[in-house]
């Protein structure tokens, strides 16, 4: 069984680190699923007997990791996906990605389209039907010159399918080590790490943020080039 991270934890909410290239929830692999993991680790931490409620409020891409939530209650579980309709839940992702990005900040506004046979998404023209908008801002943090590397800041503000990896192919800076829509890094783990999720409690209405780092290692390893603290994420 996989050691499962856990950020935080109350009465109403777990919030854990999701492992890279484990699925959200189960899917037609039949791979062990985050889900899955965290109501085992509910079961046998509260010795609870029976089935153990836990609600899926979001996901994250399979081969992507970072923070993740989950509702220990039904009331949690609807006010959270309240949360994410209205906005109110906020997701900060870090990318390392392909070359040398000249405005250090900017806004990518594309419309996107799923292709549900192959899924993969693609950017299209807003007149194709069932075209969604995708927004996100990017920051970038450094550029190593010596891999041709730049290491961004990522805040979403539409959660569509695969919407940073599909946006920053198409804006020329592909994410490395993304098998789908990269051009290197191939057999790499993806770059690509949710580090950063604000909510508001369920119950108690306090604005949260939780916060995580990927590890150094693979292709985490720029991120030993960039800083000497972590001040620059915290």
């Amino acid at each position: 069984m996989h050691n499962l991270k856990v950020i935080y934890e109350d009465n109403h909410i777990i919030v854990v680190e999701k492992i890279p290239n484990v699925p959200s929830q189960s899917d037609k692999t039949g791979d062990i699923d985050m889900f899955t993991l965290v109501k085992q680790y509910i079961k046998e931490k509260y010795n609870k007997p029976g089935n153990v409620y836990l609600g899926l409020v979001h996901r994250l891409d399979r081969p992507v990791g970072g923070v993740m939530i989950f509702a220990k209650t039904s009331k949690a579980a609807g006010r959270l996906s309240e949360q994410v309709r209205d906005k109110v839940f906020k997701k900060k992702y870090l990318a390392v990605v392909d070359g040398k990005i000249n405005k250090i900040k900017g806004t990518l506004e594309d419309y996107l389209y799923k292709d549900e046979r192959n899924n993969i998404s693609r950017v299209v023209s807003k007149e194709k039907k069932n075209a969604k908008i995708a927004k996100l801002d990017y920051e970038v943090i450094t550029y190593n010159e010596l891999k041709n590397l730049s290491l961004l800041k990522i805040n979403l503000h539409t959660g569509r399918h695969h919407q940073i990896r599909v946006q920053l192919a198409n804006f020329g800076h592909s994410i490395f080590g993304d098998q789908k829509y990269g051009a290197r890094g191939k057999g790499k783990q993806i770059a690509l790490w949710a580090y950063e999720l604000t909510i508001e409690h369920p119950i108690s209405k306090e604005r949260l943020t939780f916060k995580d780092l990927p590890e150094f290692v693979g292709t985490w390893c720029i991120l030993k080039d960039i800083y000497k603290s972590e001040e620059i994420f915290f």
